[in-house]
């Protein structure tokens, strides 16, 4: 009997250790808060940590190695109250690259004016249908969006599920929380949730969607076959959201496009002959025109 139920609680963990898919480091800074007993942190962190990497996000089995490597930082700006604060959350998401050892950025992105409610010890609730609280909406929210920049990059257009569910979390906070948690509505800005999720299920922008797979599956990944058809693929990719940029100027998940791949796409195209790097600098400093001069360092 002993060892049936060891062989069952071995099965059971295996079959934990392949479910979730995430693999999230979290770190809580608070650089600028003097008053508040440090252990509140240290209790977010692991909070969200186990929030994050302890529960079941899709339907697909994760073998560990095929886990979604992501960091987040959340850095506490300032105390509103015992149980309330504001602060910014940077999270960055990778993918590995088939034949090699190296990954590749998929996500690189500052949410700026964030307000979150922690009481220590309680446990996040999340539900994508109804707003519990803005910090596992956020938390959420995120994890869906990496999801879907995941398996867009797998398949084409293989991440509208979960654009799907982050419009849902969008649309289940209710009015009178907008007001307070800003980032969720067209009229906070520019440069907000509401653009992440917006760009990302517009027509508009369903090329650039298509262009992430080519980038990643049919380029990146084959790179460690053939070097210059994939950095000739990469290009095409490169030349597909120049149009996109067109059609919709400023959209934000271009410039988190930029934000996240200009120092790799630096080091692939300084191997180009010269028609790609003048085509590759034409198009960046037409995306991503603030940073025009770095792209000058792929030479000429």
């Amino acid at each position: 009997m002993k060892k049936i139920l060891l062989l069952i609680l071995t099965l059971s963990l295996v079959q934990f250790a392949k479910a979730q898919e995430l693999l999230f480091d979290v770190k809580v800074n608070t650089p600028k808060i003097q008053d508040v007993d440090p252990k509140v942190f240290s209790n977010m962190e692991t909070a969200i940590q186990e929030f994050l990497n302890n529960k079941k996000w899709t339907e697909d089995v994760y073998e560990p190695e095929e886990k979604i490597k992501c960091k987040i930082q959340l850095t506490i700006e300032e105390e509103l109250s015992q149980t309330s604060f504001r602060a910014s959350l940077a999270i960055q998401s990778t993918r590995p690259i088939f034949g090699s050892s190296e990954e590749t950025p998929l996500l690189n992105h500052v949410d700026k004016d964030v307000i979150i409610d922690y009481e220590p010890f309680q446990p996040i609730v999340f539900s994508k249908n109804s707003f519990q609280d803005n910090l596992s909406s956020l938390l959420g929210f995120y994890v869906n969006i990496i999801l879907g920049m995941d398996y867009d990059s797998f398949s084409p257009m293989g991440g509208e599920k979960y654009f799907q569910i982050a419009q849902e979390i969008l649309t289940s906070i209710p009015q009178s929380a907008t007001s307070k948690y800003l980032g969720w509505r067209q009229l906070d800005g520019n440069r907000n949730r509401y653009w992440i999720i917006e760009n990302l299920t517009s027509p508009r922008i369903r090329d650039y969607r298509m262009a992430m797979y080519k980038y990643h599956r049919e380029g990146l990944d084959k790179m460690h076959l053939d070097p210059t058809a994939s950095r000739a693929t990469i290009m095409e990719a490169i030349m597909t959201i120049k149009s996109v940029n067109r059609n919709y100027p400023s959209s934000m998940i271009l410039q988190m496009f930029a934000n996240s791949k200009r120092k790799e796409l630096i080091e692939i195209m300084k191997k180009g002959d010269k028609t790609q790097k003048d085509n590759f600098f034409k198009a960046m400093v037409r995306i991503d025109a603030s940073n025009a001069s770095d792209y000058g360092r792929i030479g000429k």
